[in-house]
């Protein structure tokens, strides 16, 4: 029997029976299909077990209430597996690609990120979309026979085109990396492995990818109530929140605060998704998609949020900078955070002694990029705790970090 909200398979949906398969073969099992096993893959690498300590936006000493990079990373994957239920495409596709978009993201976030990518300025710079790619296909070390995970190509293709297309058919850097250069670690890993940079990702894969921002606009705003940064009747400013606020406020009058900001956000995740459902299938429809390389050819993404929603996204993320991602007791924080990463990254390159034995050996000395690129590898796959540990355990200085 149907269940309300599931859609039969679309024939533009991924197949893992039709996968281009892996870069080192392997004999494929009976219980699992291809795209189940990359999953499973991801649930128990190192890298995703450590998102666990990892922040979000709230470092780990604001409090125990605040979403971090592994709660926002589930969150992600259930509005992704609902967006594929309901659209006919392959859930353990999407729910990899979902659970997989943040295992490279460094300790302390954005902020985070950007003080690796500053460190590594002439060394081809750090992404932390990128790195999600290295650490599956490179720093994950559980098999005997290869290196990385050994995912499939639909899902290393999903992880590598997670903003989109990177570049255009001739190899011109495109969309975000227009006037620049794709980052180095996807560069150096298309040589050996060709993951056609040049085309849309998967169906599946823009799924994952418009549910990771439908998670950050809903959460972030309860993030934001919570501790305090917003009052809960600022959201009747906004636009689609502001609507949704203003009908739980009508309906529950005594309802307080928690329970408020609680029927908003999941009104608002489910709006999102409906709209998404309703201008994917728009799109889809007009532009006659019938196969996945349909979808990989289109002249545009195909899965996305309408006019009217996009800009509800944008209004939201316009709303948080101020308020949340750069307030002043955000910004304080990860401005000593940052500092914790530049005098370790330094330290490091100074002293490769003082890495772990087997983060050191096989390192020429006199290789600047390989000893830059090992040090971002080592500190990219720290948990917040670690870092602070490190950095105590190197210096004088304790960064207070609350």
């Amino acid at each position: 029997m149907a269940i309300a909200g599931e859609a039969k398979r679309a024939s533009f949906a991924a197949n893992p029976l039709c996968s281009r398969g892996r870069l080192f073969p392997e004999d494929e099992t009976a219980n699992r299909n291809a795209f189940r096993r990359d999953c499973d893959r991801i649930i128990h690498s190192t890298a995703f077990r450590r998102l666990k300590h990892k922040t979000q936006v709230f470092v780990s000493s604001e409090g125990d209430h605040f979403r971090t990079r592994l709660t926002h990373t589930l969150e992600v994957a259930q509005i992704a597996r609902a967006l594929a239920r309901r659209m006919g495409l392959d859930e353990d596709l999407t729910e990899t690609l979902a659970l997989a978009h943040d295992l490279g993201h460094p300790p302390f976030g954005h902020a985070g990120e950007d003080a690796l990518n500053d460190c590594m300025k002439g060394f081809g710079g750090f992404d932390h979309n990128a790195q999600s790619l290295r650490v599956v296909t490179n720093l994950e070390r559980r098999y005997a026979s290869f290196d990385g995970l050994n995912l499939t190509w639909e899902s290393l293709e999903g992880i590598a085109k997670h903003n989109g297309p990177l570049t255009d058919r001739e190899g011109k850097p495109m969309g975000r990396h227009h006037g620049k250069s794709i980052p180095y670690v996807i560069a150096e890993y298309v040589k050996q492995h060709d993951l056609e940079l040049w085309t849309f990702a998967s169906a599946e894969a823009q799924a994952a990818a418009i549910a990771d921002d439908i998670a950050y606009d809903a959460h972030d705003l309860d993030d934001a109530v919570r501790a305090y940064l917003v009052e809960i009747d600022e959201l009747a400013t906004l636009p689609v929140a502001g609507e949704i606020y203003a009908r739980v406020k009508a309906k529950y009058p005594a309802a307080e605060g928690a329970r408020l900001i609680n029927e908003i956000t999941r009104r608002l995740i489910a709006t999102m998704i409906n709209d998404v459902v309703a201008e994917s299938s728009r799109r889809i429809e007009a532009a006659r998609i019938k196969t996945v390389e349909d979808v990989r050819n289109a002249k545009g993404a195909l899965i996305g949020f309408s006019p009217a929603i996009a800009e509800a996204d944008r209004a939201i993320k316009g709303f948080l900078t101020p308020r949340m991602y750069k307030h002043e007791r955000v910004l304080s924080t990860m401005n000593n955070a940052q500092q914790v990463l530049h005098d370790l990254f330094s330290y490091y390159f100074d002293h490769l002694d003082a890495l772990p034995p087997d983060w050191s050996e096989n390192l020429a000395l006199n290789d600047k990029l390989a000893k830059a690129r090992r040090v971002a590898d080592f500190i990219a796959g720290m948990t917040d705790n670690f870092a602070l540990e490190e950095h105590r355990r190197f210096f004088d200085s304790r960064l207070d970090l609350r």
